[in-house]
């Protein structure tokens, strides 16, 4: 709205219009997002009572906790290294599937506009589903184990990979694309010559996210036994073990914190 100006050379204040059809719809906007988070909390059980009455029993369990226990380090060592095992396994697994997908289901390049929609849809499928669901369907299918986690995060990984890296590939100049084809090259070279290398920052940049989320993730498959520390987390949980319990956190911790340090580092060599 352009400001009115006053004789003397001033500008009038606008008014704030809360009677306005745009006033009148953002109130009315604020007043179904209040109306939606209320519900949300109701839904939720949001009990800061229940909180408050129970921290006396979080710091006493966390009393019980210390010392950690050191007996079987050895083992909860290799249960971590499973989980960063399964993490890596299954996001490289997941990369490599997800590139050709990716450019199948770009809308800029897909050899197939017909049938790229269908595949989206069941991209964003393996990207709306957690890991965990996955996990659980594959331990019944390949028994337990680390391997029903593996081929659990390649599916979900796969979906959020395609899905991240198509989007990187609509966003790209057409003036390229367009001119190593006019040049004679086929598809195969248009991707290869003039795609890849624009995309190939972003697809690394993504995986390598993904791993990290991954090696998060897969610390709590072992709860569905689909391996890794999350069995020994789950054992302990079970028999209120404290100690082994504040042992296996302080691992995961350190794991995870490792992991993160060398994905930045390996991302800013990458990018």
């Amino acid at each position: 709205m352009t400001p009115l100006r006053l004789p003397d050379g001033g500008y009038a204040e606008p008014s704030l219009g809360l009677f306005s059809p745009r006033g009148l719809a953002r109130a009315g906007i604020l007043v179904l997002g209040l109306a939606f988070f209320a519900l949300c909390v109701r839904l939720a059980e949001v009990d800061p009572v229940a909180l408050v009455e129970g921290l006396p029993r979080l710091f006493a369990w966390a009393a019980r906790a210390w010392p950690p226990q050191l007996l079987d380090l050895d083992i909860f060592v290799l249960r971590g290294l499973e989980t960063v095992a399964i993490a890596t396994v299954g996001t490289t697994v997941a990369t490599l599937l997800a590139f050709p997908l990716s450019v199948f289901i770009a809308r800029n390049i897909t050899p197939s506009p017909l049938l790229s929609l269908p595949v989206r849809w069941v991209v964003n499928a393996f990207r709306g589903i957690d890991t965990v669901v996955f996990a659980l369907l594959f331990v019944a299918a390949v028994g337990l184990g680390p391997f029903a986690g593996v081929l659990g995060m390649v599916v979900h990984s796969l979906g959020v990979i395609a899905k991240l890296n198509a989007e990187a590939i609509e966003t790209l100049p057409v003036a390229p694309l367009e001119a190593a084809a006019l040049s004679g090259a086929n598809r195969t070279k248009v991707v290869t010559y003039a795609m890849l290398p624009a995309v190939l920052p972003n697809l690394a940049s993504v995986s390598l996210y993904v791993w990290e989320a991954n090696v998060r993730t897969s610390t709590i498959l072992g709860i569905v036994g689909a391996g890794g520390i999350g069995i020994e987390i789950k054992a302990a949980i079970d028999l209120l073990d404290f100690p082994k319990l504040l042992t296996l956190s302080l691992i995961v911790l350190v794991m995870v914190a490792a992991i993160d340090q060398f994905s930045a580092w390996l991302r800013r060599k990458l990018v």
